[in-house]
């Protein structure tokens, strides 16, 4: 009897064992939401490896070359600044940028680093974060179906890749950063190109 007591203590055992373990390891673990300063963090980390002030900041020429101009962070391709004339010739086979890569030229024709900055007229402070996702997930200018394609160089294939939360840490950074006016001109399609005299 004793035993048959035992045995049976024994397996209720091994069965509570067994359910309570099984539940475990179908249960994910619970994710915590980053906080607001965390999600900044990750987005100023994202937008450094990125290299987004490589293209979208415009240079200042130092004693060692072309420097970040952080009055300017991320406010894409000076308003103002002449192109000089482009051989077309060149454009099938080679892509260019300009001294302080701000324009890229090549056989989509010249594209215009644009401004990130949180500018309401300008950058993308009237975006919304869907918008940004979106354009970035799709390659569309501002999110939408109707958009005209995100032109090279900017590497929309690679932030498409990117979790929708990484992105949104993206766009919260850039979304607190100072805003800075500054009015990109839209791309040159190639047919539109001035011919190198």
């Amino acid at each position: 009897m004793r035993f048959n007591r035992f045995i049976f203590v024994y397996l209720s055992f091994l069965s509570f064992s067994a359910i309570i373990l099984f539940i475990g390891c179908n249960q994910q673990e619970a994710k915590t939401e980053m906080t607001e300063q965390q999600m900044l963090e990750r987005g100023k980390l994202l937008v450094t490896v990125g290299g987004c002030d490589d293209c979208h900041t415009p240079k200042i020429f130092g004693p060692k070359g072309p420097e970040l101009d952080m009055s300017r962070r991320f406010s894409g391709h000076p308003e103002g600044t002449q192109i000089p004339p482009v051989d077309t010739s060149l454009m099938k086979y080679w892509a260019f940028l300009s001294h302080d890569m701000t324009t890229a030229v090549g056989p989509w024709g010249i594209t215009f680093s644009s401004n990130i900055t949180p500018d309401n007229e300008t950058g993308i402070g009237s975006w919304q974060l869907e918008m940004f996702v979106s354009a970035m997930k799709t390659g569309k200018h501002l999110g939408v179906a109707e958009g005209r394609p995100i032109l090279p160089p900017m590497p929309w294939q690679n932030l498409a890749q990117q979790t929708d939360e990484d992105l949104k840490a993206i766009f919260m950074f850039l979304k607190s950063l100072p805003a800075v006016k500054n009015k990109v001109p839209d791309p040159i399609p190639p047919h539109l190109i001035l011919v190198k005299q």
